[in-house]
């Protein structure tokens, strides 16, 4: 990860980067019209197909409820000080690389 790139290595190496980045967001896109096209034939009526089967692959459709709580409202509801919060919290470097085209 601490290899050293030239300034003419790294512009190839950004260039690759950004190309292979809207070729994936292409691809994914194609991926969730798929997906959404299952659902909504998984979900059409109560006994709809769930499961749907390529000559490679097999696509299951499978329903899963999730429950989320809004932390920072939940904290300010119950009156917990900042400091508190602070006790509990780990900070940790995150590092992100964003490409944009020019």
């Amino acid at each position: 990860m601490n290899a050293a790139l030239t300034s003419n290595t790294a512009a190839a190496r950004i260039d690759q980067l950004g190309f292979l980045l809207a070729q994936i967001a292409t691809l994914q896109a194609q991926a969730e019209e798929i997906k959404d096209s299952l659902k909504d034939a998984a979900t059409a009526s109560v006994d709809a197909i769930k499961a749907f089967e390529g000559s490679a692959f097999k696509a299951t459709v499978v329903q899963a409820d999730r429950t989320t709580v809004a932390y920072a409202k939940l904290v300010k509801d119950i009156g917990v000080a900042p400091e508190i919060v602070a006790k509990y919290a780990t900070l940790s470097a995150v590092f992100t690389v964003k490409v944009t085209a020019k």
